[in-house]
This record gives C-alpha cells, sequence and structure tokens, in this order.
C-alpha cells in the first residue's frame, strides 16, 4: 500500500539529532511528513515522495525544526514556595540554619501533605504550561515530596493529570528515597523498608511510575540503602534513575551504573571511575545547572571526562521549589555551555535526543526519524546556536506534539 500523510512539514531547516547523520543531523532544505502522529519521512524536500502531495501542508517559510525539547528531569508537582530559604540563604543562613527554621525538603513536605491533588494540579500547570511554551512536549516529574503512601501516590496521580489536560507527554518517577520523612525519627533503613513493602507495591499498582528515582547523599540515603530499593524495583519492572554526587563522591555514578540506570543525574562530584562505569553501562550522565547555579556551588559535573569516556549527556531544568525554581528549558541549555563548558551540538543533543534516552525513550521521541512520535518545535530562528546563545528569548513558532498543533 502506497504511503498516506496528514500532514507536511516543508520548506524547512532540520536538526533532526538522527545517530546516522553527522553532527546535528541537518537538512539545509528539508520536509517532515506525518501520519497518524508519528513521522513517515525526512529527508530533504526534493525527495519528498509524491504520495504526500495530497496532505495537508505547513510551509515552514526556511525556519528551523528541531525534535520537540524534553526535560528529563523536574520536581514539578510541589505546593507553595521556598523563597524565603532564598533570602536566608543570601543572608549567610547555612544549610542547617535553615533546616532548623523549618525550611529544606521537609518544608515542601509539610506543603505538599496539606495540598489536595486539585490544588496540587493547579499550583503546577503554570510551572507545565512555561516548560510547554518553550517548545518541550515531554516532561519527566518525580514525587518526593509526600515522603509516605497516601501523599506519594497523590502527587504522581497530579502529574499524571497534568499531561493528560496539557498537551504534553509526562512520564513520572517514584522518589520516595528522597528524604526521610519527620514521623520516621531519622531511621532511613525503617524508611527504606517501608518504600518497598508499602509505598513501592501501591504505586505499581495503580500504574503511577515510570521509573524509580532516590537521592545517594549523605545527608540522604546511603548506597546500601538505595541497591536494596533499586533492587526491588527491578523486581517490580520498573527501570531504576539516581540523584549521584551532588554534594560528595559518595560513589553514586558507579552505584547507578551496576544497577543498569537509565540515568545518574548531578553528578559534580563523580571521578573518572565514575564516568567509565556510566559508559559502560550506557547509563546517561543528566547535568542540572539550574541547581549549581543557584546554589553557588564551584565543583562542576567532570564533562571533559564524560567526553573521553564516551558517557552520553543530558541537561534538564531541576524544576523544583528549593534548589532550581527554574521553568526554563533554554535557559538551562545556555547555563550548560556558560557554566560548565558544553558545546552547542551536546547542550541541544541534551534537552533532545539524550534526554530521551535518559527516560528510557529514545526509540519513540528525541530524534527526527521515521517511525517516531511527531514531536516538533518549530522555531524562528537563523541556526541552531541561538537556541543556547540567547537569554531570555523564546524564538518558538510552533510547537507540534503527535502531528498536532
Amino acid at each position: 500500500m502506497a504511503p498516506t500523510a496528514t500532514t507536511v512539514w516543508r520548506n524547512a531547516a532540520l536538526a533532526t539529532f538522527d545517530p546516522a547523520r553527522e553532527g546535528m543531523g541537518t537538512i539545509s532544505r528539508g520536509a517532515i511528513a506525518v501520519r497518524d502522529g508519528r513521522i513517515a519521512f525526512v529527508g530533504n524536500e526534493a525527495d519528498l515522495p509524491s504520495d504526500f502531495a495530497a496532505a495537508e501542508q505547513f510551509d515552514c517559510e526556511g525556519r528551523w525544526i528541531t525534535p520537540g525539547l524534553i526535560d528529563c528531569h523536574t520536581h514539578l508537582v510541589y505546593a507553595g514556595d521556598r523563597s524565603q530559604e532564598f533570602e536566608m540563604r543570601l543572608e549567610g543562613a547555612t544549610y542547617e540554619q535553615i533546616a532548623r527554621a523549618g525550611g529544606g525538603i521537609l518544608s515542601s513536605v509539610r506543603a505538599l501533605r496539606a495540598a489536595t491533588e486539585d490544588e496540587l494540579v493547579a499550583a503546577s500547570r503554570p510551572r507545565l504550561e512555561a516548560l510547554a511554551a518553550e517548545g518541550v512536549t515531554t516532561v519527566e516529574i518525580k514525587s518526593g515530596y509526600g515522603l509516605d503512601l497516601a501523599n506519594e501516590t497523590k502527587a504522581l496521580r497530579a502529574a499524571r493529570r497534568l499531561g493528560e489536560a496539557n498537551g504534553v507527554t509526562v512520564t513520572t518517577s517514584l522518589l520516595a528515597a528522597h528524604a526521610v520523612p519527620p514521623e520516621m525519627h531519622g531511621d532511613r533503613s525503617a524508611y527504606i523498608d517501608l518504600i518497598i513493602d508499602r509505598i513501592l507495591p501501591a504505586v505499581v499498582a495503580e500504574g503511577l511510575a515510570d521509573a524509580v528515582d532516590g537521592f545517594c547523599e549523605h545527608i540522604a540515603f546511603a548506597p546500601e540503602e538505595i541497591s536494596r530499593l533499586f533492587d526491588a524495583a527491578r523486581r517490580a519492572g520498573l527501570p531504576v534513575r539516581l540523584h549521584a554526587d551532588q554534594l560528595t563522591n559518595s560513589q553514586g555514578a558507579a552505584l547507578a551504573a551496576s544497577h543498569g540506570a537509565l540515568s545518574a543525574d548531578h553528578l559534580e562530584y563523580t571521578d573518572a571511575a565514575g564516568a567509565a562505569a556510566l559508559a559502560r553501562a550506557g547509563t546517561v550522565a543528566v547535568v542540572l545547572p539550574g541547581a549549581f547555579y543557584f546554589l553557588r556551588e564551584t565543583q562542576k559535573p567532570p564533562i571533559a571526562e564524560f567526553r573521553r569516556a564516551g558517557v552520553r549527556m543530558a541537561v534538564a531544568t531541576d524544576s523544583n521549589p528549593g534548589t532550581s525554581p527554574l521553568t526554563s528549558l533554554l535557559l538551562a541549555a545556555n547555563m550548560a555551555a556558560t557554566l560548565y563548558g558544553m558545546t552547542v551540538a551536546e547542550c541541544l543533543a541534551g534537552i533532545t535526543r539524550e534526554a530521551a534516552r535518559a527516560l528510557g525513550m529514545g526509540d519513540v521521541v528525541g530524534t527526527l526519524e521515521p517511525g517516531k512520535w511527531a514531536d516538533l518545535a518549530v522555531w524562528d530562528i537563523d541556526r541552531p546556536a541561538e537556541l543556547v546563545y540567547r537569554i531570555g528569548f523564546n524564538p518558538l513558532h510552533s510547537r507540534i506534539r503527535r502531528g498536532h498543533l
């Protein structure tokens, strides 16, 4: 049967990020044909099969098309804010002082527990809309501010609802191992047992999570505790991700790699051995320059070591109320370039192709290739570098998700 298409996007410059093409996989005068929400053809417009002539045509007038952007690490569902902590930090307060004053992650836990699911959806929607307005078509949202069965599931339900109502693909991660809830009185091991025995099975039964995440750090959970959780996650059929090596070298990157994690995130203190382990495992390094900037950190992720080892690198906002209240993936890309020294090609691959890999979705989104979902971003730019170069400027012309504007 001859191919058909519902729409053709023509007269466009394409940055496909197809790994089979060099660099960003650019096509100077290209076209994309879409059928049933998936890409049916991508290539030179002159090579567009005649079968697509009758399809609805969109003249892009020379604009650039990239894959729809992907924010692969957010804590987007939360209540309230932590602007008071920001002010205290600027006035010289330490983390411990802020915690004693009722701040930190547990401040967000109290706010989320007090909010209804509807209130969480309403509070989080503007943050999702801000990302979508910059061409984001896929967003990962973590739990982690509930820290008990009722509130972790409430947050994950809110995340699912946000995606359904706002034309964005939302993938969710269970991050119950974010901090120890106050009612556990610092008993980390008992809380990990609670996650394994009660929270994880309930989340799996309701289909609320696509992955399990954890925070491996001296202020959070030890490697052996995370290992127990990850073993349970894999038995339950869920892939794993890890907040690793953000504040110290706790060998988090190697831990993530040993469990075949989709990604290891933050990684400021990762060493050469950790980078090599990530490369061997195919685990994506997700860098989060928003938190580095916001906390005024000085230890940068070992980008050059990641390059040498052949580690895939993604970039994300880490959007959260305490350490990265950022809802611009384009600004995160600029930060990755200016603060971490990543190249334009690395930054743009990091918010498309490699972000898709970090979510285990590389077979359906992240590049412009036949068979993948037609998630596209059309830009008013002269060259792709503008997407990383500009600050506070949104050149998005149109956003297409699964073939629909």
